[in-house]
């Protein structure tokens, strides 16, 4: 790619981001728009409506930086929990390792790329050079000024080192604090316990009772049957959709409005009564299959437990001799329960992990196909054989610089957006019994695919069997990797610009969001419905981080140009997502801060990546003794690793006994404890088991609602 068609993405790009942050601006200020820029503050009763009009609700302004940018960490951790204060660290630790990378990286490694002469190069035309007289290819070979390259390298990885120890240590003390500091939780005295053995003559609930009250006597409180509710939860899902309707039909009919969209469906109160019918029969066949469901037990139970103490022994040590038996792991929250897909069966559960890998396997692969075609859009002589009756309308400048500067990275986008529903669905499959667990699950496929995808095969140019072939010659790889990795680097400046920078401007805009309310403001008027207040996405958000904190690491001594565009996009992110979780997002479950060590490992793969490619480059560039010089890098940054894996992970799979029983102490003469063990007994009830009463008249079940709402 030439530096005109560069010039031309970024501006584009730009243009977008100054747009969007205006429009939202000015958006945002409109009272009708609450429930899309504001919703959290509209739920907590903390956003006051004002109908007046003034002009300064048409002027932008800068005001929601200021304010986001004034929050705390304490008042972060209040708001979004310990997952969002993690989330925000994230871009914190980012923010550090590549302004490091920005002074060693354009201070020092550019110039010294820009003045070499191993490319022939055209002085007099600087708007149709190549970028690649900015990167490490435009060095001599065997050049000494190679040896500040490989000094560069040393010295970022051991700074990147020390930041991501530290970023460890502060976040695993900060996750024990946490504890520490919470109040007493269901899923601190609570665990799951699957693939329980029943005998003819006794019921699930009657297994579960008499092993825990024999083998834990003393610390034993009670259980929770899980049971099959897989219809029942489509039927309120129906049942929530058949709600909505007829509030927003009961608020026409009641203000007079005329039915813009539904003016052709017949008589309004014709209409209101067949939908309130329809919504009594699903109410009833809810109370049926309700009945039913009662006897639909499943091998699984939450057993609850009098101490946190005994809660985390019951749920590490094995239950039962037959290790397939009495399978117990630690309880989610009771809001982060995932009914739907409950496995309680250990076959069950592998058998479906190894389908998900499978089709994550098999998606990878197909995705392969679109990043075949986006690299054919990159190189214009390609397209032009593709396509030869566009060889004229290519010929023009303007078009030649949008296409293989812009439309790459905007197709993949596009193409990526699809992705990660499909990896929650996969993920859902699972068996996971959490809706955090799903979220950790997918980041972790999400890693992977777009790590591959995105990064090795745009490298590669998408070519199937030549990445393969890698695998069976591993000899190959650090020359290989040199060979192609260097070319790429205007690909993923335009792909940083465009998925990073205009994305993370449009999730400031929320598109869709104020999309559906203006239909819904159209067609049905203002209504008193509940506010949807949404959660982030962390496992699309985390994994966008990282990979383009890999692509930072990766480049920073092959094209340093990048790494001013991967430090734009985490300012921009920074302040967006710090407005957004004060605004827009509330925490929906609470890992405790687990995505951290998902991030630790993949800047860790990021360094070995970044040093197998520089033991390649210096070998390609004839100076051999730095490439067996970088030699001891990757072998130091794996036992690094190693030793902050065993040293910080620990904390994040368990509490300590000396945590547990300090925290049971702390609780020993509180008196709301008795009241706290009285509801433990019923806080992992399925909601869609919630007995239905009817307010009054033919108005709708609130209850029934809630259930929908929850499931």
């Amino acid at each position: 790619m030439i530096l005109s068609a560069l010039l031309t993405s970024v501006g584009i790009n730009l243009c977008l981001c100054l747009l969007f942050w205006t429009l939202y601006s000015i958006l945002k200020k409109q009272p009708d728009n609450a429930a899309v820029y504001v919703p959290r503050l509209l739920a907590e009763g903390k956003c006051q409506e004002n109908d007046e009009f003034n002009l300064e609700r048409l002027i932008p302004s800068t005001n929601w930086v200021k304010r986001a940018w004034q929050i705390t960490e304490d008042e972060l951790l209040a708001l979004s929990g310990l997952d969002g204060l993690v989330f925000m660290r994230v871009f914190v630790f980012s923010l550090r390792v590549f302004s490091l990378a920005g002074i060693l990286g354009i201070l020092v490694l550019l110039p010294i790329n820009f003045l070499g002469d191993q490319l022939i190069i055209d002085f007099s035309d600087l708007s149709n050079r190549s970028l690649d007289s900015f990167s490490i290819s435009n060095v001599n070979n065997g050049s000494n000024r190679l040896w500040v390259h490989f000094s560069a390298i040393y010295i970022f990885t051991a700074v990147v080192c020390y930041l991501l120890y530290s970023e460890y240590k502060s976040i695993a003390m900060k996750r024990v604090a946490y504890f520490q500091a919470s109040k007493p939780l269901p899923e601190q005295f609570t665990i799951l316990v699957r693939s329980v053995p029943v005998s003819p003559d006794s019921s699930i609930s009657e297994s579960v009772d008499k092993f825990f009250t024999e083998y834990h006597p003393s610390t034993y409180l009670s259980h929770t049957v899980v049971r099959q509710t897989d219809e029942l939860q489509g039927l309120l899902k129906n049942s929530e959709k058949l709600y909505k309707r007829l509030v927003r039909m009961r608020t026409i009919n009641d203000t007079g409005r005329r039915w813009i969209c539904g003016g052709c469906f017949g008589h309004k109160a014709r209409r209101l009564d067949q939908y309130e019918k329809k919504f009594e029969d699903i109410e009833a066949n809810v109370r049926l299959e309700q009945s039913s469901v009662m006897a639909k037990e499943v091998p699984a139970a939450f057993v609850s437990f009098n101490s946190r103490y005994s809660a985390a022994i019951a749920s590490l040590v094995r239950q039962g001799t037959n290790p397939t038996e009495w399978l117990t792991e630690t309880a989610p929250e009771p809001r982060d329960v995932y009914w739907p897909f409950f496995f309680p069966s250990f076959f069950r559960q592998w058998i479906n992990k190894v389908l998900a890998a499978a089709l994550v396997i098999v998606i990878t692969i197909l995705f392969l196909i679109p990043v075949f075609l986006v690299q054919g859009f990159a190189n214009l002589e390609q397209l032009e054989t593709w396509f030869p009756f566009l060889k004229g309308f290519l010929s023009l400048t303007v078009v030649s610089q949008v296409v293989t500067g812009y439309l790459p990275s905007l197709i993949l986008q596009l193409f990526l957006s699809f992705i990660p529903p499909v990896m929650i669905m996969i993920s859902s499959m699972q068996g996971c019994i959490s809706h955090s667990q799903i979220e950790l699950s997918t980041c972790s496929k999400l890693l992977w695919f777009t790590t591959w995808n995105i990064f090795f095969a745009n490298v590669f140019s998408g070519t199937v069997f030549y990445q393969f072939g890698l695998v069976f010659e591993p000899k190959n790889i650090p020359s290989v990797l040199a060979e192609a990795v260097p070319g790429q680097a205007s690909f993923f400046i335009s792909y940083v610009v465009t998925s990073g920078w205009t994305s993370t401007s449009s999730e400031l805009f929320r598109l869709f969001p104020l999309i559906s309310s203006f239909i819904n403001g159209t067609c049905f008027g203002k209504n008193e419905e509940k506010v949807n207040v949404p959660s982030i996405p962390y496992h699309s958000e985390i994994s966008r981080i990282v990979l383009f904190g890999l692509i930072g690491v990766v480049y920073f001594f092959l094209a340093p140009l990048i790494v001013p565009f991967v430090l734009v996009y985490y300012c921009l992110g920074y302040i967006i997502y710090r407005n957004q979780l004060l605004n827009v997002y509330e925490p929906k479950f609470e890992t405790g801060g687990k995505f951290w060590p998902k991030v630790h490992n993949w800047m860790i793969f990021s360094l070995m990546l970044m040093h197998v490619i520089a033991i390649g480059i210096f070998s390609l560039k004839k100076l051999p003794t730095a490439s067996i010089l970088c030699l001891p890098l990757p072998v130091l940054t794996l036992l690094f690793n190693d030793y902050c894996q065993k040293q910080f992970q620990p904390a994040f799979h368990s509490y300590s006994v000396e945590t547990l029983i300090s925290k049971d102490k702390e609780n020993e003469n509180d008196s709301s404890m008795g009241d706290f063990f009285e509801k433990l007994a019923s806080a992992y009830q399925n909601p869609v088991l919630t007995p239905i009463r009817r307010a009054s008249g033919n108005s709708p079940s609130t209850p029934l609602l809630q259930a929908a709402t929850e499931v």
